[in-house]
């Protein structure tokens, strides 16, 4: 795991300035790598590489990067693991490579010079950003993993071609010349993360998941090397036809495969434990093909709504993992607020990154890497949302549309404090919690025409973000322009996809990317496996998406290593008491924030909109405040990097690099 950069200066650049501008590009990562550092230059083409270590596997020096293959002709930095390398080596040895070290790195690079960059990418099993000049060609590669686990950022100004794990790296090139994008902005307030392919700036972007670029003299290609798409449709016509037992079999050897690949490492191991189906299915395998206890790790909250910690400890005294639990104060959670802005150098708003950082920081301490239950709920149908939304879409669709926006409009009419004021004399065990959020999101599903709209409603945290941008045009992802219904016709199957496209790579893996990296702890996540990915979208709707219960093949599994009852419980996720903090400990932090004068000096937002919506919410509206953090995480963000007015420049699209 490491953070990596590099330039292509294309008109030229002195051996010397070269390398003084990558070194310090590089030196933004050192969080990502604190174990060793590397620059490669090409005498003749004016590139340069740089990496920051994070050694996990082969930690001698043969594992050094950037990493030259033993022609001479490709050249490669890498961050990541890759988890069937030693099958790849074992075929290159046959076909007579000599290797020097043992890493997976030396494995890529050499596959390159045997097989050719795109074919060994589509052969790698594992996590990774890669970045590879080709000296024969004088092509530049950039790849990324199928699932977005690893982060890569990418740049074309003029003849300068800039990429790193973190846009921070970017930032110091004296080449950086990009303005804010008011397009991303806007989606931004909608999902509380930028999605990709989009930046906050302008002409900056991600690289997708199983991303592939080739930047050439001549041109510039961007594709992808692996499409969920593709494996969606393929999956429906080659559905997978058997019993459940036998699904349940092939699933856990899945499981087990893609676990015990992940345990591969030369430094101390353990695990995230909550004590749900997602993580509680990792640990149970890993303790299966483990010779020792597991490490495992959760962190326990003051709070007992927010605390996980007793079902984490249940489920590893039944596993006998050597298990810890970091308790947590509410000082030591809200001291993590103020490094959000430097920990995520895009405005990011999902409250779980602080615990998420927390953990990170504690587990470190005891292991450098350390597996994660993540994407289990897309995989598994594990979000209540999805049965939620079907649930709740279908009764209201058999009445009359007319009827139903007259309904919704009577509903909207009354504040969501105000029907939370009423909800107060219901008597206590009858009353609804957040009743008026709840009946204004139920007031939006009556007023949508279809179920994909509702859905596209219950994800926003707010309905018309170009309303409050000023000089906007919400950026939309590839996603929301294809016409899932042919491709996917349940309707839980198309949230999930959409999921795995936008929600799982550009929050929950960033997240994790990000909190993680900041402390220097490697996270894995066997659930992402692609080949795993690929088994369930051939599994019939019936057996997952209309199971009879949400993650039923996956609960399966887990009964044969953990008793039922340890697990079965309600979803919490991983949450705080951010509307409390707001209007307590953090109401200085956020006053100071939410100020008009800095409001209108960033030229952004409507400002009487935005200060409407504070109010409201300092006033007991609870039905606003992730908006509000999602204003509060820009306005950070924006304090810590933005010096320069925001440009009034709309969004450019991808398609004009490739003009």
């Amino acid at each position: 795991m490491c953070g990596i950069s590099g330039i292509w200066e294309r008109r030229g650049c002195s051996l010397q300035d070269l390398k003084r501008r990558v070194s310090a590009m590089t030196q933004t990562l050192s969080h990502r790598g604190p174990d060793d550092s590397g620059v490669w230059l090409s005498q003749d083409a004016s590139i340069a590489f740089g990496q920051r270590r994070l050694a996990i596997v082969d930690l001698s020096p043969m594992g050094h990067q950037p990493m030259i293959s033993a022609n001479g002709r490709y050249a490669i930095t890498f961050n990541g693991e890759i988890y069937n390398f030693r099958e790849l080596r074992t075929e290159l040895e046959g076909r007579g490579v000599r290797f020097r070290g043992h890493s997976d790195t030396e494995v890529i690079v050499e596959g390159f010079a045997q097989w050719g960059v795109k074919s060994t990418i589509a052969r790698l099993n594992g996590m990774f950003a890669i970045a590879a000049w080709d000296a024969g060609e004088r092509q530049l590669f950039l790849a990324r993993d199928r699932m977005g686990e690893k982060p890569l950022y990418w740049a074309i100004f003029g003849g300068l071609v800039l990429f790193g794990s973190e846009l921070k790296a970017l930032r110091v090139h004296p080449g950086w010349k990009p303005s804010l994008n008011r397009g991303a902005i806007a989606a931004f307030l909608r999902h509380h993360y930028v999605p990709g392919p989009f930046t906050i700036y302008e002409d900056v972007y991600k690289l997708p998941p199983a991303g592939l670029v080739k930047i050439a003299s001549g041109g510039l290609e961007v594709g992808v090397y692996w499409d969920l798409a593709g494996v969606v449709s393929q999956g429906q016509r080659n559905t997978i036809r058997a019993g459940e037992e036998e699904l349940v079999d092939e699933l856990d050897e899945l499981l087990h495969d893609a676990v015990s690949r992940r345990m591969v490492a030369d430094v101390p191991l353990g695990a995230f434990l909550s004590g749900g189906y997602d993580s509680s299915t990792v640990v149970a395998l890993m303790q299966r093909v483990s010779r020792r206890p597991v490490k495992t790790f959760t962190i326990s909250f003051e709070n007992a709504a927010f605390d996980e910690s007793k079902h984490a400890e249940a489920v590893a005294r039944h596993l006998g993992t050597e298990h810890t639990t970091f308790p947590v104060s509410g000082a030591e959670a809200l001291d993590v607020v103020p490094k959000l802005a430097e920990m995520y150098d895009e405005p990011f708003a999902d409250s779980s990154q602080i615990p998420t950082h927390i953990v990170s920081a504690l587990t470190r301490k005891r292991v450098t890497v350390a597996l994660s239950g993540d994407g289990g709920d897309e995989l598994f149908s594990g979000y209540d949302m999805y049965r939620w939304t079907d649930s709740v879409w279908r009764p209201s669709a058999k009445v009359p549309l007319a009827l139903r926006r007259l309904a919704s409009s009577s509903i909207r009419a009354v504040p969501p404090s105000a029907l939370d004021r009423i909800a107060r004399y219901v008597p206590y065990f009858r009353r609804v919690p957040q009743v008026g959020q709840k009946a204004h999101r139920l007031a939006h599903i009556l007023s949508a025409s279809s179920i994909d709209s509702v859905y596209y409603q219950v994800i926003s945290h707010h309905q018309n973000p170009d309303n409050l941008v000023k000089g906007s045009q919400e950026v939309r992802t590839a996603c929301w322009g294809q016409d899932l219904k042919v491709l996917l016709p349940d309707p839980v199957d198309r949230m999930r996809y959409l999921d795995m496209c936008t929600y799982l790579p550009d929050d929950i893996l960033t997240k994790v990317d990000r909190a993680s990296m900041a402390v220097a702890l490697e996270v894995r996540a066997p659930l992402l496996d692609h080949r795993l990915v690929e088994w369930i979208w051939k599994l019939p709707s019936f057996q997952n998406a209309r199971a009879p219960r949400p993650k039923h093949l996956l609960r399966r599994v887990l009964a044969r290593y953990v008793p039922d009852g340890l697990v079965d419980r309600p979803k919490m996720g991983f949450a705080v008491p951010l509307a409390d903090w707001l209007r307590g400990p953090l109401r200085n932090w956020a006053e100071d924030l939410m100020n008009e004068a800095d409001l209108r000096a960033g030229d952004i937002f409507d400002v009487e909109a935005v200060r409407s919506v504070w109010t409201e919410f300092l006033n007991g509206d609870n039905g606003g405040y992730l908006f509000v953090w999602n204003i509060l995480m820009f306005q950070a963000w924006h304090r810590r990097w933005c010096s320069a007015p925001v440009a009034d420049t709309g969004t450019r699209r991808l398609a004009s690099l490739l003009n």
